[in-house]
């Protein structure tokens, strides 16, 4: 049987860059309101010109959409196959969660380097474990 609660934390993850994706927008068109950036400063992305302030929501943004990729995948796998061991599987997805909204929090806050790999680094260790689980449950339901 397919379990929903495995979609959420995609939900609520997709949420969490949604929100960093609308700080990017409000911190460069607070910038051009500003004068300290113009339009042209981002023809190929963020050029030298724009600040610190401006550009890293938006660097942010560009982590939550490279190796959350796989963590996508894994709820994914998860839910289709049915067959995980749902309250761990389920926990470790919430986590991965938490450790990527503490890593954004970091990041786009006090920005120390150490605290946010903290961060990351145990959001991959998390990643990890749910996409072993996300094999047990494709092997287990392969076998079905």
């Amino acid at each position: 049987m397919k379990n929903p609660a495995f979609i959420h934390p995609a939900f609520a993850l997709a949420a969490w860059t949604g929100l960093v994706l609308l700080l990017v927008a409000l911190r460069r068109i607070g910038a051009a309101a500003r004068q300290e950036v113009a339009v042209d400063d981002f023809k190929y992305g963020e050029s030298p010109a724009v600040p610190t302030h401006v550009g890293l929501p938006n660097r942010n943004y560009m982590n939550l959409l490279e190796l959350p990729v796989l963590f996508y995948v894994a709820c994914v796998l998860l839910y289709v196959a049915g067959t995980a061991p749902a309250p761990l599987a389920i926990g470790l997805a919430w986590a991965y969660v938490a450790l990527r909204i503490g890593h954004t929090l970091v990041h786009l806050t006090y920005n120390h380097v150490l605290h946010r790999l903290a961060f990351f680094a145990a959001s991959n260790g998390v990643l990890v474990a749910l996409w072993v689980c996300a094999w047990l449950a494709v092997e287990r339901a392969a076998s079905i």
